[in-house]
């Protein structure tokens, strides 16, 4: 007889058919936030929302109405599983402005960049594979990773990024244990969730390892083209065009409603992609894809980048003063583009266990254990600047400082009672 097991308010009559990966879904740390944050009194620091109301209308109104009357059957219809050749001409030109130069032959649209993850992981990941990934590391990220069985090996991160010595010395000892390397997974400029930026130096020395080592470089860049001041250095991508995948999105410079991301890969994987992306979803939205391109052909959209710039920089100069004024004595990383600060705890401070008690006090953040395989992550927590109004961001942190502050003279009163023992 199976055996039923209690899911929610459910049972499971089927919990011996599952294949075995099944068992590696889990809820995201961020998504399980959602119907929290939801609620109105609540100021939420946690999602990494764009703020889509500066996205003025009547760009996405007009388009529509051009897109209709000159593309609407096509559509309307099935498309290619590569991608609309219009929309990945202009993809070319907007990887142009992050260094690099490709073929549009090589570019393949993919419902969002999440969905080319997940395809890159299906194509080259075994049970038991290892990825090399930031620590911190983005959690949609490691959740595809698990889900295909893949173990990932944090490799240290600090204010420039990754450090190359410790990959090769984390590649040097995976190999020797005979461990497969398949990938190097990392977000390169203004990284979720840290908000750190890998130096110009750096990227010249993880490519030439990977290079060496004959390991891929999934580059994902969702956020470069949102700097507040100077460019970030140019994509790895462009340093090297075999060893490196490059994964794009609309989701952060326009809207994440449109679902529509892209991968630049070497003609051989490429070949791959298109496979996959046919076998799982026969073809991309035609529909937001030819919106998009007719968006980029009509609007100023580069302008229109300038004003998200705009809108985040001053999200990220609230945040960062609300921090110094209402907890002056934590480390944060100060973002120089993109969506997130990275916050660490004073000691002993746990910001899983600590996080329904900021909802209580109508906060709410994600966790650092969000952005670790491994399950560490409690000393931090990740705020995330991009959606609230600079307003309600600098209330957000004031309602935190005062959960943090609590959990910290609770701690210290334990500690000064037990003797020390914690």
């Amino acid at each position: 007889m199976t055996e039923k097991t209690p899911q929610g308010n459910n049972f499971d009559n089927w919990l011996d058919s599952y294949a075995a990966r099944a068992n590696t879904l889990s809820v995201s740390e961020v998504r399980a936030l959602f119907a929290v944050v939801s609620r109105p009194e609540v100021v939420s620091l946690a999602g990494g929302m764009p703020y889509v109301s500066a996205l003025p209308k009547e760009l996405l109104e007009s388009s529509y109405e051009s897109m209709m009357a000159s593309r609407g059957n096509l559509a309307l219809q099935y498309g290619g599983g590569q991608g609309d050749l219009q929309l990945r001409e202009q993809i070319r030109e907007l990887m142009a402005l992050e260094g690099i130069s490709s073929s549009v032959e090589d570019i393949v649209v993919t419902t969002g960049s999440q969905q080319g993850l997940d395809l890159l992981g299906g194509l080259f990941l075994d049970e038991g594979d290892v990825v090399l990934a930031e620590s911190p590391s983005y959690v949609g990220a490691l959740g595809i990773f698990r889900h295909y069985e893949a173990h990932v090996e944090h490799v240290h991160t600090d204010d420039e990024g990754m450090d190359p010595d410790a990959m090769q010395e984390a590649i040097t000892r995976l190999k020797a244990a005979g461990r497969k390397i398949k990938f190097l997974y990392l977000v390169p400029n203004f990284g979720n969730p840290s908000g750190v930026t890998l130096t110009e130096e750096r990227r010249h020395r993880i490519v030439e390892i990977c290079r060496r080592e004959h390991i891929l470089i999934l580059e994902d860049n969702p956020y470069g083209l949102l700097y507040f001041a100077n460019k970030p250095p140019v994509a790895l991508r462009s340093y090297e065009d075999d060893c490196v995948i490059y994964l794009g999105s609309f989701s952060k410079i326009l809207a994440p409603g449109f679902r529509v991301g892209y991968v630049l890969a070497p003609p051989a994987i490429r070949d791959k992609l298109v496979l996959a992306n046919e076998s799982a979803i026969l073809s991309p939205s035609s529909f937001s894809q030819m919106l998009i391109s007719e968006y980029m052909a009509k609007a100023d959209w580069q302008g229109q980048i300038d004003t998200f710039r705009g809108v985040y920089r001053e999200r990220r100069d609230a945040a960062l003063d609300a921090m110094r004024e209402y907890l002056p004595g934590l480390k944060t990383t100060r973002p120089d583009g993109g969506f997130y600060l990275w916050v660490t705890l004073p000691d002993g401070v746990d910001s899983k266990a600590m996080l329904p008690l900021a909802v209580k006090e109508l906060v709410a953040y994600t966790p650092g254990t969000a952005f670790f395989a491994n399950g560490t992550g409690q000393s931090n927590l990740r705020i995330s600047f991009c959606y609230p109004t600079p307003d309600n961001i600098k209330l957000g942190i004031k309602r935190l400082a005062s959960v943090i502050n609590l959990q910290s003279e609770l701690l210290e009163t334990f500690v000064s009672k037990t003797g020390g023992v914690k």
